[in-house]
């Protein structure tokens, strides 16, 4: 169709042209299957990618509504060969099956014999299967279930896993409702979860995923294995819990550095399950302490290398994954792909926001220009050191302070990468600092201050880049971020997002440097977000020093 705002292209990049009328319905319409590569102001690029494409189909979207979309939004024809290429890569999802077998037991399933073929003569699948049954069928090893998962996905023939789960230790478990329901979009995503039995859910921070998770518990109604990125987040899990469901402080364990509690409900944190003591993983074996029935994974993007592998032995549970964005730097979206499970749901940000679920944000990034010696420090530096010199440049710190000043009546968070520059900003702001090493009690007494208003500044770390629950803040000043990760950009705006009582608008600023590599990495960071439909205004430092201020 001519005129739309899409351009498909035969190297499987689509190109969007963000101002046309149908841009953003064009944006939905190609979001469960295609990943923004690049987002400058007028064209947005997007990649049409196996695993894409492999995560819509476990989702139910099927190649006719792929094709749909690309010709009903494309501006030019679309390329044949394309179309029959989006068709044929879908179609290689669910060729072979995981089935439970009465006589054999877990069994992997060809629906077309050649496939089931070749990939038994693979040598990445040695000693994974066991007997042939017939021309379709060949017994699988029921403890390389999950490995076995991610070898057909490098294989390029995602496996359908349909063997079923245990239900584990039953523990009774239901929602506390009677002064809360779930929202729409927790109801319809725990649903999709539990009719696909494992996957991962994908909502923006301050959509309440903590809930999505309760209701799967409850459904569940089991013993339940949580995994958190630190342990002020496990008890905030905890303090959800107790409220939302029927379950007590007591049945609530917390293994954690601090604390070694295993009870029907578990909270454990990454950290203490992949500490190593003489080359071993110690805390593992809480893995297989109990019949769990269900595990529960909070920030699947996060999840570390061996927290990947021991998951591998657990694909007879039910297994959630829960995120604000599926993106990893590492590239190992595969594994969660194939080991936690496919996404289940994901709701555009801005449909969550027009319901007013979430708070409109406005973005903006504030570009300062680095003084002379700055510039001549940068200019002489190694490469390696180049991004650290400019973002955490002292020309920042008038800028991140006129910031702060501009929303005196606001809550304000000013996050960053290193510690040198947030202590200096600390003492620059007369504000308390969050780090990696600030004791958990002064954590929480900081972050009750800054909820009772008593705080209206904290500088934070990378610590607070998840799992904090601060609604009352509603701005956020970005100072320096782990190069350009994009999940990092996701999650700090999220801390920002939650629904206002008064229904302001929040703000999120990143400071960067110009002409220099923390521009570039702002860029790279700025993707995901781009994606969601957040637009970066950029204005210059003067702007925000000066004393003509940028209006709301």
């Amino acid at each position: 169709m001519s005129g739309g705002p899409l351009i498909v292209q035969s190297d499987r990049t689509l190109l969007l042209e963000v101002d046309h009328p149908d841009a953003d319905e064009c944006r939905t319409a190609i979001a469960p299957f295609a990943e923004l590569e690049r987002s400058p102001e007028h064209v947005h690029t997007y990649r049409l990618t196996p695993l894409g494409l492999w995560n819509a189909r476990a989702a139910g979207h099927d190649a006719e509504q792929v094709v749909d979309a690309l010709l009903r939004f494309s501006r030019y024809p679309v390329p044949h060969a394309l179309l029959v290429d989006v068709a044929e890569t879908m179609d290689r999802y669910g060729r072979l099956q995981l089935l439970h077998d009465p006589a054999h037991g877990l069994v992997l399933r060809g629906l077309d014999p050649a496939v089931l073929v070749e990939v038994t003569r693979s040598k990445r699948l040695a000693g994974m299967l066991g007997a042939r049954i017939d021309d379709d069928t060949v017994t699988v090893h029921p403890s390389e279930r999950g490995r076995l998962k991610q070898a057909l996905l490098k294989l390029g023939w995602p496996a359908d896993d349909l063997a079923g789960y245990v239900d584990g230790e039953a523990h009774p478990i239901a929602l506390d409702t009677a002064d809360w329901q779930l929202r729409p979009y927790q109801e319809q995503a725990t649903e999709q979860f539990w009719a696909g039995g494992s996957g991962v859910v994908v909502l923006p921070c301050g959509a309440g995923k903590t809930l999505v998770g309760a209701a799967a518990m409850a459904r569940a109604s089991a013993t339940t294995l949580i995994l958190v990125t630190n342990t002020v987040a496990g008890r905030q899990w905890k303090r959800e819990l107790v409220a939302r469901t029927s379950l007590t402080a007591d049945e609530i364990g917390e293994y954690s550095g601090e604390r070694k509690e295993i009870r029907p409900v578990t909270i454990a944190t990454y950290q203490v399950l992949t500490t190593r003591r003489n080359g071993a993983f110690t805390h593992l074996d809480l893995f297989g302490a109990r019949d769990w029935g269900l595990v529960i994974y909070d920030e699947v993007h996060l999840l570390p290398a061996p927290i990947f592998r021991f998951t591998a032995d657990l694909q007879a549970r039910r297994r959630l994954g829960l995120t604000a964005t599926l993106v990893r730097e590492d590239g190992r979206e595969g594994d969660v792909f194939s080991l936690i499970g496919p996404k289940r749901y994901d709701a555009p940000w801005r449909d969550i926001e027009a319901q007013g679920w979430i708070a409109p944000a406005d973005c903006t990034e504030v570009r300062v220009t680095l003084t002379d010696a700055e510039r001549m420090s940068y200019a002489t530096a190694e490469a390696e050191d180049r991004y650290r010199l400019a973002a955490t440049a002292r020309t920042k710190l008038p800028v991140v302070k006129a910031l702060v000043d501009r929303h005196a009546d606001d809550q304000v968070l000013v996050i960053g990468g290193y510690l040198d520059q947030l202590h200096e900003l600390g003492e620059y702001l007369d504000a308390p600092v969050v780090q990696g090493t600030t004791t958990n009690k002064r954590r929480e007494k900081l972050f009750e201050e800054f909820r009772r208003g008593e705080l209206s500044t904290l500088v934070l770390s990378r610590v607070g880049n998840f799992s904090i629950d601060l609604p009352e803040a509603g701005v956020m000043v970005q100072v320096s971020g782990t190069f350009g990760s994009r999940q990092e950009e996701a999650q700090r705006l999220g801390r920002v997002l939650r629904p206002k009582g008064d229904q302001r608008q929040a703000h999120f600023y990143t400071v960067v440097a110009r002409d220099t590599v923390d521009t570039d990495y702002a860029a790279h960071r700025q993707r995901f977000l781009a994606e969601q439909g957040y637009a970066y205004s950029i204005v210059d430092a003067d702007d925000i020093l000066g004393p003509r201020l940028p209006t709301d």
